[in-house]
């Protein structure tokens, strides 16, 4: 499991570099975080992970700070969230995570890209049932001991943990993401990114050019203002 996102997290982060969106969609995620919980992170677990995660991303300061006042203005517009599932060209199983404040334009968009591609916008459980959702945490290894770590974090709800170039992913079940977040703030260990991820049961396996073919839609997803990200079960 581990392998695979350090991969697929790689690849979009230089896809939303490239993009130059990343700071918008944080920006969204802090508004969507105050409007549910307030502007003090103290008392915002949601604000707080967002906050991290902005940090994480090189987000200036002053951008973070403007997102939460502007987020508390009661006539700043609010997103909704919004999971899409489908199949995209040579059966391969799509989630699609959004955030918009206008349904009907992000369904058009979606149905348009998987059509584009040969594919076709399901309903809701019509390939989810075949991922599963699990939170992951992203921190700097430093001088942490990854073998020690994992046997204190284990009744934390820690399932795996992987290091890749000198960073460290710690997965647990969707559900145990609160005492996680927890137990490495506890440890006074500065997480640079905590999110949520679909890992499919199974995979399929595509040729080169297919599997060019899927990432090419899924940049058409990914470039949508309203897609935060995007699965696919493909190996």
């Amino acid at each position: 499991m581990g392998r695979a996102f350090e991969f697929r997290k790689e690849r979009k982060f230089k896809r939303w570099s490239q993009m130059s969106k990343v700071f918008t969609r944080l920006g969204k995620e802090i508004v969507m975080a105050v409007k549910a919980g307030g502007p003090d992170p103290a008392n915002n677990t949601k604000l707080r992970t967002v906050i991290q995660n902005a940090k994480g991303a090189s987000m200036p300061k002053d951008r973070i700070e403007a997102a939460i006042k502007r987020a508390s203005n009661k006539d700043e517009k609010n997103y909704e969230e919004i999971v899409y599932e489908g199949y995209g060209p040579y059966g391969v199983a799509v989630i699609i995570e959004t955030s918009t404040d206008n349904i009907n334009r992000t369904v058009a968009n979606i149905r348009s890209y998987f059509t584009k591609s040969g594919g076709s916008l399901g309903t809701s459980g019509s390939v989810s049932f075949m991922f599963t959702k699990k939170a992951v945490f992203r921190f700097a290894q430093k001088d942490l001991d990854i073998e020690e770590l994992e046997l204190e974090l284990i009744d934390h709800g820690l399932e795996e943990i992987a290091e890749n170039e000198g960073e460290i992913f710690a997965y647990t079940e969707f559900e145990d993401f609160g005492k996680m977040q927890k137990a490495l703030e506890d440890k006074h260990i500065e997480v640079i990114n905590a999110d949520f991820q679909w890992f499919p049961s199974t995979t399929v396996e595509l040729t080169e050019e297919q599997e060019e073919e899927i990432n090419k839609m899924i940049e058409r997803l990914e470039e949508d203002d309203d897609v935060n990200q995007v699965f696919t079960n493909v190996a």
